[in-house]
């Protein structure tokens, strides 16, 4: 992908999640689960840099300090306003394209990542926005990737009005169909009742035994569906968590 603009993963981590607060530091087989996030990221071809988006408030200078430990480039920001938080992470780190990835899903895999940067820079310039999970979801929750372009996250951060639209980043993107032309990559085959996010206890229960259970750290999306496919009862284990709504 010689001559593609520079691609700039921004993953938005904070340590006040109100069902599983510090889960983003949580150690999962020993080591903080945003390592496992980054690590894995850090496999994708496609991406120039990684950086992480955390906030200005005491509670984040453990992540700031675990940055530091593991040299991961780290922006400080807006604790509320995260659309503002992307904004000046991505000008700071001279971002062309934006990948965003959240902190809760530790078992993201790099290849799809790829697939989806992929499909976004093969539709440019008629796209702006590209994603695996909206607006048809076919991958199990927690493989979520969204790019899009410095310029589309612009107008975004000087339009958007809504609290949910600031909050969560890509919402006045994918809203606004008129304006914005988008992109999404889907699987053939629906797995989006598999929840391999973290947001509460049960979450991370299911995403250690799965852990525990890989051979391989690395172990790609499909991989790790079959472990879950061969353990049917682990689904049981968060099958009861809801996914919050903007």
């Amino acid at each position: 992908m010689e001559g593609r603009p520079h691609t700039v993963a921004i993953i938005q981590a904070r340590m006040t999640s109100t069902r599983l607060p510090g889960k983003v530091l949580k150690p999962l087989l020993g080591e903080p689960m945003l390592c496992w996030v980054v690590e894995r990221l850090k496999r994708a071809r496609t991406l120039d840099r990684i950086v992480i988006a955390t906030t200005t408030d005491p509670e984040d200078d453990a992540i700031v300090a675990q940055c530091q430990l593991h040299n991961y480039p780290c922006y400080r920001g807006s604790r509320d306003d995260v659309l503002d938080r992307y904004y000046h992470a991505a000008t700071d780190f001279q971002a062309e394209t934006i990948v965003r990835i959240t902190s809760d899903c530790p078992l993201i895999d790099p290849d799809l990542v790829d697939e989806v940067v992929e499909l976004y820079h093969s539709a440019r310039p008629e796209c702006d926005y590209a994603s695996n999970a909206i607006p048809v979801r076919t991958f199990p929750r927690g493989l979520d990737c969204e790019v899009f372009s410095y310029d589309a996250l612009g107008i975004a951060r000087k339009e958007a009005d809504e609290p949910a639209q600031r909050e969560h980043v890509t919402p006045y993107l994918y809203q606004n169909h008129e304006q914005f032309s988008l992109r999404s990559f889907q699987n053939p085959v629906d797995h989006s009742s598999w929840r391999w996010t973290v947001d509460t206890p049960e979450d991370f229960e299911l995403i250690e035994r799965i852990c525990q259970s890989l051979e391989d750290r690395f172990a790609n999306w499909q991989t790790i569906l079959t472990l879950c496919q061969d353990h049917p009862d682990w689904a049981k284990l968060n099958a009861h968590v809801e996914q919050k709504k903007l």
